[in-house]
């Protein structure tokens, strides 16, 4: 359940930059990267998935919401980060040996 939304993801990665939002900051950041404007309910839905699958903390601010990564949330962010950067490196390296061999070969 982890990373199955690409929301849920980015929603993580912001909050391992910045510490702890409230939720509508948080929400507000994630619509100018998303460059749309994103239904609260299903926002906040997203959220409680995170919070009770123990990647993200919820804390009361006054009257706000305050999210923050868990230690475990934490380290799925690392974890994705580090398995993307794997898949970009090895794209980047077969582009690289492509253009290489169309180069060798000879008319």
């Amino acid at each position: 359940m982890w990373f199955q939304s690409g929301r849920r993801r980015d929603l993580c990665a912001i909050l391992y930059e910045a510490g702890e939002l409230r939720g509508q900051k948080l929400k507000t950041r994630l619509e100018r990267y998303y460059d749309l404007r994103i239904d609260p309910q299903a926002f906040y839905g997203t959220l409680d998935a995170l919070v009770e699958g123990d990647h993200l903390e919820r804390r009361t601010e006054g009257i706000y919401d305050v999210y923050g990564l868990t230690d475990a949330g934490a380290d799925r962010v690392e974890s994705y980060h580090a398995w993307l950067a794997e898949r970009v490196e090895n794209g980047a390296r077969r582009v690289a040996d492509t253009a290489d061999a169309d180069e060798s070969v000879v008319d």
